[in-house]
């Protein structure tokens, strides 16, 4: 039988996923900020976090590609850079005070942008731009692999600023980036998989739950402007929970 912290962790999983999930994201920030506060190890965080990202971002990203909001080439491109890097990251281990402080306040600025401008639709649609995409999956792929984390809270803001996808669109392209870049960094450090905690069936099915009610309201329920202040909460909480993670 699974010990009572386990299952408040699963709920609180449940609760990171369905609001992730909602805009395409995995979720990989939240679960390590919970998992975290409740002490567990760092050496089961990383490929905990890794783990429940790949579920979770395989199920978004199906979900959201089902309903045709996917970009294609963006993902090709952002994908040539971001999935070797992503396996070079997963080698990396840094101080958390080295990165997360100004990751924390990065999150909470877009968080506030995305917020203020929730009412603005869609830029112009600008074609990709090859190289500029390739260096930003490179740049983001090696974050994700050093941090655990699929790169999706750092990708959204970005493609969506740079016009080269819709707000929707944007959903199942960083879902699908998110999974590539998550195996690519597990598979990178793939001997932290041993450190693994027993309670981890439980944290799948907590987190794929989320999933399926999170994309539910991604695909048919979220306005433009809707996914924009849902995006713009999950940065900001995203950012806190870097920020109090060094608390």
């Amino acid at each position: 039988m699974f010990e009572l912290h386990n299952l408040v962790i699963a709920l609180l999983l449940l609760l990171g996923a369905i609001l992730y999930t909602s805009v395409g994201h995995a979720g990989a920030s939240a679960y390590i900020a919970i998992m975290t506060l409740f002490d567990l190890p760092t050496a089961v965080i990383k490929p905990t976090a890794l783990t429940l990202n790949i579920a979770v971002s395989s199920f978004a990203s199906w979900r959201y590609i089902k309903r045709g909001f996917f970009n294609r080439k963006l993902l090709l491109f952002l994908s040539i850079g971001a999935v070797p890097a992503a396996f070079i990251g997963g080698h990396i281990h840094l101080a958390d005070t080295v990165y997360k402080p100004i990751l924390g306040v990065l999150l909470l600025f877009s968080g506030l942008r995305f917020i203020i401008q929730s009412q603005q639709v869609d830029k112009v649609a600008r074609e990709v731009f090859a190289p500029l995409a390739v260096v930003i999956g490179t740049c983001i792929g090696l974050l994700s692999g050093i941090t655990g984390t699929g790169g999706g809270i750092f990708l959204s803001p970005l493609i969506i600023w740079l016009g080269w996808t819709s707000v929707k669109s944007a959903s199942g392209t960083v879902a699908a980036f998110i999974f590539l870049n998550s195996l690519a960094g597990l598979l990178g450090n793939y001997a932290s998989t041993s450190s693994l905690p027993a309670a981890l069936p439980l944290f799948l099915v907590a987190v794929l739950l989320g999933a399926i009610i999170g994309t539910q309201f991604g695909t048919t329920r979220f306005s433009h402007s809707g996914i924009k202040r849902a995006l713009g909460c999950v940065l900001i909480v995203a950012g806190i929970k870097f920020l109090l993670v060094l608390a």
